[in-house]
């Protein structure tokens, strides 16, 4: 089989690959819609769409890595043995924060409109699994496996938490300007989430280096974005007291520096 020529800038094509795939899709939805499609078809394609990272991954990787195969790239990721001391952190801490979250949405409004959204553990169940195929599995080969470590060759873990975690905000772009909200109600939705993202950004970097097993990005954006599912109340409440509380353990974390990790280059 003939060796394809390497990308000179694979990191750029990669994210513009990944911001036209979604692009793409996201027109498709918008169309699914508007024709009547079934709701099936809507679904599955909206569960594709958040897979466009790994589709650009994929697509890209014999001019990525011409030396390596897909197989033992992924299988890599995956290799290093997980700490139990490290994954139960970054979990206890993101509980804590939906936790908190919680109880502020809870003591700011009115008690019979909050608390969690799903109360059965079958729908619970569901909701959980949707989440994760909508995001994590499909996301973190993408974002963290290739583009973070990659990043991170070049820059501290910290310049490159904020760098992905401004790339990653913006390729949902679509989404926010397909929200329904409109004016300052927009203009808030958008600046807690990059507050959010950005934030979410240096924790999964943090912890993500301190344990190189792709399973600590995809556990933790699987909390992440649970968290916004799991509270119930109007999403802009909602945000205000996840990505803010995000942004104070981002901080914390930023200022303890756990093994002085964030600053130093990754091999």
């Amino acid at each position: 089989m003939k060796k394809q020529k390497a990308l000179s800038r694979p990191l750029v094509s990669f994210i513009i690959l990944t911001y036209v795939i979604f692009f793409v899709f996201f027109i498709v939805i918008g169309l699914s819609i508007l024709l009547d499609a079934s709701a099936k078809i809507t679904y599955f394609l909206q569960i594709v769409s958040a897979w466009s990272s790994t589709f650009a991954f994929v697509i890209l990787f014999r001019r990525i890595y011409p030396e390596l195969k897909l197989r033992n790239f992924v299988k890599a990721l995956f290799a290093t043995r997980i700490k139990v001391s490290v994954l139960s952190t970054v979990v206890i801490i993101q509980v804590f924060i939906t936790a908190v979250a919680m109880f502020l949405q809870s003591a700011t409004n009115d008690t019979q409109n909050v608390g969690l959204s799903i109360t059965s553990l079958g729908l619970l169940i569901i909701a959980f699994s949707d989440n994760l195929v909508r995001g994590p599995l499909g996301e973190e080969l993408g974002w963290s496996g290739y583009a973070l470590n990659e990043l991170q060759k070049k820059y501290s873990p910290l310049r490159s938490a904020i760098t992905i975690g401004v790339l990653w905000g913006f390729w949902h772009a679509p989404i926010w300007f397909a929200s329904g909200y409109t004016g300052l109600d927009l203009i808030k939705y958008i600046l807690l989430f990059m507050i959010g993202i950005l934030s979410f950004s240096v924790i999964l970097t943090l912890f993500y280096n301190l344990n190189k097993n792709l399973v600590i990005p995809i556990v933790s954006h699987q909390l992440f974005n649970f968290s916004l599912v799991l509270i119930k109340g109007d999403l802009l409440d909602i945000l205000v007291y996840v990505m803010l509380s995000y942004f104070i353990a981002a901080i914390i974390l930023i200022v303890i520096n756990p093994k002085g990790i964030l600053y130093n280059k990754s091999n």
